[in-house]
């Protein structure tokens, strides 16, 4: 996919202190350029709410539908993420992806790129059975939940991806490099 400045990047984060949100964004070390970053309050809402969601897309996109969308969410945060990116398709939208950190027991829907990054290998093995999505990141040595948000540039594990023949790999790094990654195939950042 080409890089483009139109797309917008969703964050939907968890139960937690909106700081933490802060710290992730920082320690990824992506420039979201002009406009192309959103932050979905939870903490004014709920994060498991996708209609709260859906009414800061509203307050915030209007009608642009045609504003690709990347949703990333944090546990709870998942949750409306999953859900807002498949109404947001539904009713029309463009969903680039959608990247679940720590989104354990939550299913996948819609028809969109879909990434898990797990804290461990046993919460990103039992989530996959959900729909393991296009790849994904399990930690290891596996990480608190919380870290994995905080600290995603010292959390290393294996990014795992299935190939164009069905052959699965696994490359070492941190989150943060996994997610930098799928932003770059989902066409958010330059390759």
């Amino acid at each position: 996919m080409e890089h483009s400045t139109t797309i917008t990047t969703v964050i939907c984060p968890g139960f937690h202190p909106p700081h933490f949100t802060d710290q992730f964004l920082d320690r990824l070390g992506v420039d979201w350029g002009d406009n192309g970053l959103l932050v979905f309050p939870a903490d004014l809402s709920s994060p498991l709410s996708p209609i709260a969601l859906g009414e800061f897309l509203q307050d915030n996109l209007g009608d642009r539908l045609l504003t690709p969308l990347i949703f990333i969410g944090f546990s709870a945060g998942v949750v409306a993420a999953m859900v807002g990116a498949y109404r947001w398709q539904q009713s029309g939208g463009q969903v680039r992806g959608l990247i679940a950190v720590d989104g354990w027991g939550v299913g996948r829907v819609g028809n969109f790129p879909f990434y898990r990054i797990s804290h461990d290998r046993f919460t990103h093995w039992s989530s996959g059975l959900l729909g393991a999505g296009d790849g994904g990141f399990y930690a290891d040595p596996p990480v608190e939940h919380l870290d994995l948000w905080r600290f995603p540039h010292q959390t290393w594990g294996w990014w795992l991806e299935t190939g164009l023949i069905g052959l699965k790999t696994a490359s070492p790094m941190t989150a943060s490099e996994a997610i930098f990654a799928i932003l770059k195939k989902l066409g958010k950042l330059p390759n």
